[in-house]
């Protein structure tokens, strides 16, 4: 007789995460097989022949004899330190050490911090499109997502009157991921001044995911939340993963701000948290110091000449070059958005059509859906090819839309 069939817990039946999912899956195969693949479904720097700055190197390796014990779990007091001192340069209210907590990347604080939050069925208003962990979270600690449209035509940025209309007695936070991962809208501050107020009347958590909040290019400039904030209750996530280029070294930070009476008990449902994992990585969180009051490497990646800006800027010609594309230019962060218009687009699942690139075109891309958007449309390429790379993937695009913006006019033409 056959083993009983072990059984999975029903909610990870609504949890996605194609970055890394059937079509990573697909791409592995092939490679497998022998096949040369362009991966553009990660943004992983490393990957790309990126390296972590050298300051931040040498701040690990001189410190590597401190790194055997657990420390506290929140963090080392001086990484966190560093991170309040950082946030009170910005104006963050009431940053101190005892209000930062580090984890094991971005990734880890968003769980713990949606953990410490919700009971089940309480509601957490998400942008769509949106980074798919801020769902798979509030699903897996038995919480709603409640999507708020950024459309296209206005840029990716959202519309806070629909923002209100979408409170009700059940909804306990606003999330705000800026610059945004995947469209890299950049949210201006009369923006987030309304958004503040939504949260001051409903008395909601504000949870800002900033991981991109260097990473800005032409004349934008980054707007923390935090400071407009005030005395609310807001969470502002950082880490040397991206702006750093440090993913595998799985450093994150939150810091809460605001009025401390407010969020006393929350804190302490967080600090339980953090110390039934004991603590996040202890190596990496030496370079902490030096990432935020340390020289600035990200700089002349995104200015004109820059890697990061002359991939952009092969991305945004790419698709101004097509017929059967359609971008808005993103403003931060290591991501393109790219719409499929005209004839390429009757008929089209995104879904199929990153499978198409991968299995005839060797290129990874992502499908615009898996960031929670109604629309099928859309696909996520990542900027961290050099630009000739980009390029090229892009003439591939070019070829399998343009064979089936040519097999929809036949279609249309036999009608």
């Amino acid at each position: 007789m056959p083993p009983p069939t072990l059984q999975t817990r029903t909610r990870l039946s609504e949890v996605r995460y194609e970055i890394r999912g059937e079509l990573a899956r697909r791409a592995r195969e092939l490679e497998a097989q022998g096949r040369t693949l362009i991966k553009l479904n990660i943004g992983n720097p490393g990957a790309f022949g990126f390296r972590a700055p050298e300051h931040l190197q040498r701040a690990i390796a001189d410190h590597i004899a401190r790194t055997d014990p657990y420390t506290h779990q929140q963090g080392l007091p001086e990484a966190r330190e560093a991170i309040a001192a950082f946030h009170r340069q910005r104006g963050t209210p009431n940053a101190s050490p005892e209000r930062v907590f580090i984890g094991n990347g971005v990734s880890e604080l968003i769980d713990i911090s949606l953990r410490a939050l919700l009971n089940p069925g309480d509601e957490v208003l998400l942008p769509s499109p949106d980074y798919p962990l801020w769902s798979a979270a509030t699903i897996l600690n038995d919480g709603r997502p409640v999507y708020y449209r950024c459309d296209e035509a206005n840029g990716f940025l959202p519309d806070p009157e629909q923002i209100e209309s979408l409170v009700s007695p059940r909804t306990r936070a606003i999330v705000l991921i800026n610059p945004n991962n995947p469209t890299g809208a950049n949210y201006p501050r009369a923006l987030l001044e309304r958004i503040v107020a939504i949260a001051a009347k409903h008395r909601l958590l504000l949870m800002a995911d900033e991981i991109y909040d260097g990473i800005l290019y032409d004349d934008h400039s980054f707007q923390p939340l935090a400071p407009l904030a005030g005395d609310l209750p807001c969470l502002s996530f950082g880490g040397l993963s991206k702006v750093h280029r440090a993913c595998g070294w799985r450093v994150g930070w939150a810091v809460l701000s605001g009025d401390p009476l407010a969020s006393g008990d929350y804190h302490h449902a967080m600090d339980l948290l953090g110390a039934l994992r004991l603590c996040a990585n202890v190596p990496g969180q030496f370079a902490i110091e030096q990432a935020l009051h340390g020289a600035d490497t990200i700089g002349e990646l995104v200015r004109p000449g820059g890697r990061l800006y002359e991939t952009r800027k092969a991305l945004v010609e790419s698709c101004a070059a097509s017929e059967h594309l359609s971008l808005v230019a993103p403003a931060g962060a290591l991501y393109g958005f790219p719409a499929i218009v005209g004839d390429a687009a009757h008929g089209l699942d995104d879904h199929a059509f990153a499978l198409e690139m991968l299995e005839t075109e060797d290129v990874l891309i992502v499908p615009g859906s898996s960031f929670n958007v109604p629309y099928r449309n859309h696909f996520r390429v990542t900027l961290l090819p050099e630009a000739p790379m980009l390029r090229e993937v892009f003439a591939r695009i070019d070829r399998v839309l343009s064979r089936r913006a040519a097999s929809a006019g036949q279609r249309a033409a036999v009608a």
